[in-house]
């Protein structure tokens, strides 16, 4: 029996929450705080247990060792200095943050669950000298998936985003169960 090919598009169209929290920090300090918070990643260390072909556990004994408050920082980008070259004065900066381990448990069921993992984030302030912390709600992007095992972990994240936030001593949105 043959099957029927794929449809060539879909398109899920998707509500999604953009959480934008103001810190009641300064810029500086808040980036400082949040850095220390969600380390960057060790990619030397990742990178030879992938060479040697390491088992899961080492994997997650690595992500457990580098993310204390269960992200990891991937990439950053220091969108002011890139900015204010065309006289722009806002304060930014923009990050990928996860965490590797997590986001295995929803890509063996849905590999394009890594458009959304890691998490998108900014920290930025505005003309009246706010700081706002934003990222989209987590178990709002993954439940666009339409599978509850992908939904159960991006509610997890909005738990451990909110406990992120809690440490950084940053307001909890209702909606993380704050």
């Amino acid at each position: 029996m043959t099957l029927p090919p794929p449809e060539p598009v879909r398109t899920n169209v998707h509500e999604v929450h953009r959480l934008e929290i103001a810190t009641g920090a300064g810029f500086g300090d808040f980036r400082e705080r949040y850095e220390r918070a969600v380390p960057a990643l060790d990619a030397g260390r990742l990178g030879e247990l992938v060479r040697s072909g390491a088992p899961w556990a080492a994997i997650r004994r690595l992500a457990e060792e580098n993310a204390p408050h269960d992200f990891i920082r991937y990439w950053d980008f220091d969108v002011t200095s890139v900015m204010r070259l065309a006289g722009d004065r806002w304060k930014a900066v923009e990050y990928l943050m996860g965490n590797h381990t997590i986001a295995q448990r929803m890509f063996t069921h849905d590999p394009a669950v890594m458009l959304y993992a890691p998490l998108r984030t900014a920290i930025y302030e505005d003309a009246e000298g706010t700081v706002w912390f934003t990222v989209d709600q987590p178990s709002t992007r993954f439940a666009s998936f339409g599978d509850a095992r992908i939904a159960e972990v991006g509610t997890e994240l909005d738990r451990k985003l909110a406990e992120l936030l809690g440490y950084l001593g940053a307001p909890v949105p209702p909606a993380l169960g704050g």
